[in-house]
């Protein structure tokens, strides 16, 4: 799925606060990451349930979502502490995706019953933190843009100072006390920062940091809702140690969480395309294995070997088991990769991925042709594919034949 077609997708609603009132279209947890493992939750409780109707406390209570936010954001187990924090984590997201209209929430009783109103919207969202800041980048200029706010933010990603910086702050805050039931100022400046950050990131602009125009661009590591405060761990740092030895020496609890769990989604994501697009088959066609089905979700560049690829969908292809055990790992210790299959593994994938993007099939488009050359340079330890062309997959394969 393209920008494009997000943008149609926004583009037929009117999020125009000024009509809505409504004040909790982004909200403090909106972050990409928990908006993106929210859609995954949402995704999953609902995955394979005739009635796919749910409530926000069915997608904290539902099993696979205590393992993972347990896990990856070192808080209680939300089935025995039912806390006011579990209500905002999980429903404020939940409101933004109902407020957008990828879902529709129904009153009932105290709460809201949900159904999803567009699926393929909800999955895109779900499958990285990539496609959730897209989504939410989009989402946001839309709704400034119906509320006719949005030359305000255009003005200050202009100038860059502290006065333009105060102007738009005091301006959102009057404009969101006039048109929603929030009237605290204080309120008002948490939402801003999730409103103002993401869009600042965009365009590589400085926005907001602690209520004040911040000294740095924003990056995408500070508009997590998990990051961490680097200048306050590093005011720690004693004077005789290196920052990168220092770093080092830092305890990192929940990043092996993270990290598993991003591979885990990514092999299920592309299991779940795999069955439901391609008829459960092996991305690399071999003869005497076609008819056999590809359930083994397999590491092109191997987890141990290159972790910060270990989640791209581009570098999984689904093979069926005999593929995996006998050919892409030699002797079945998938410790080892058979360099000649993975050669193959590439050239098959390369095609996958064309297929994808510039394809006449009705199917959504999962894959992305940079984070691909990002594989690829990473995978073969170079740079030189980012010196090919966008959407040009000769160029790719003419590269790949260079170092094996």
């Amino acid at each position: 799925m393209d920008d494009v077609t997000i943008q149609e997708f926004l583009d037929k609603h009117n999020y125009d606060i000024r009509k809505t009132h409504n004040g909790r279209w982004i909200d403090q947890k909106c972050t990409m990451d928990v908006v993106c493992l929210v859609s995954d939750c949402i995704v999953e409780y609902t995955s394979g349930k005739q009635d796919k109707k749910f409530t926000v406390k069915d997608i904290w209570y539902n099993d696979y979502t205590v393992e993972n936010v347990q896990r990856i954001f070192s808080k209680p187990d939300p089935t025995e502490k039912a806390s006011n924090e579990y209500d905002k984590y999980f429903g404020q997201p939940i409101k933004l995706l109902d407020a957008a209209g990828v879902i529709y929430g129904e009153k009932s009783g105290r709460g809201y019953i949900y159904s999803i109103v567009d699926k393929d919207i909800l999955e895109y969202i779900s499958f990285r933190e990539r496609n959730s800041y897209n989504f939410l980048c989009l989402y946001i200029e839309k709704v400034l843009k119906d509320s006719g706010i949005y030359r305000m933010f255009e003005y200050f990603f202009r100038i860059q100072d502290k006065n333009s910086f105060k102007e738009l702050k005091d301006a959102y805050t009057t404009f969101t006390i006039q048109n929603t039931p929030i009237n605290g100022v204080t309120e008002c400046g948490r939402i801003f920062t999730k409103v103002l950050n993401p869009l600042a990131c965009k365009y590589k602009k400085c926005g907001t940091e602690k209520g004040h125009l911040s000294r740095d661009i924003i990056t995408q590591d500070m508009i997590l809702y998990n990051q961490r405060n680097w200048r306050d761990i590093l005011s720690e740092k004693p004077k005789d140690m290196t920052r990168v030895d220092y770093e080092i020496t830092l305890p990192h609890p929940d990043e092996d969480y993270m990290t598993t769990y991003r591979i885990n989604r990514a092999k299920r994501n592309l299991r779940r395309f795999n069955v439901k697009y391609r008829g459960g088959k092996t991305e690399l066609y071999d003869e005497k294995h076609s008819i056999d089905p590809a359930t083994q979700m397999h590491h092109i560049f191997p987890v141990n070997e290159f972790p910060s690829i270990a989640d791209y969908l581009e570098n999984l292809i689904a093979l069926t088991p005999t593929q995996h055990f006998a050919y892409a790992h030699p002797n079945n210790n998938t410790q080892y990769i058979d360099r000649a299959y993975q050669y193959l593994c590439l050239v098959a994938k390369t095609g996958t991925i064309r297929e994808n993007l510039i394809g006449k099939k009705q199917e959504p488009i999962i894959y992305d042709f940079y984070l691909y050359q990002t594989v690829l340079n990473t995978g073969l330890e170079t740079d030189e594919f980012f010196e090919v062309q966008e959407m040009d997959f000769e160029g790719l394969l003419n590269r790949i034949e260079k170092y094996y």
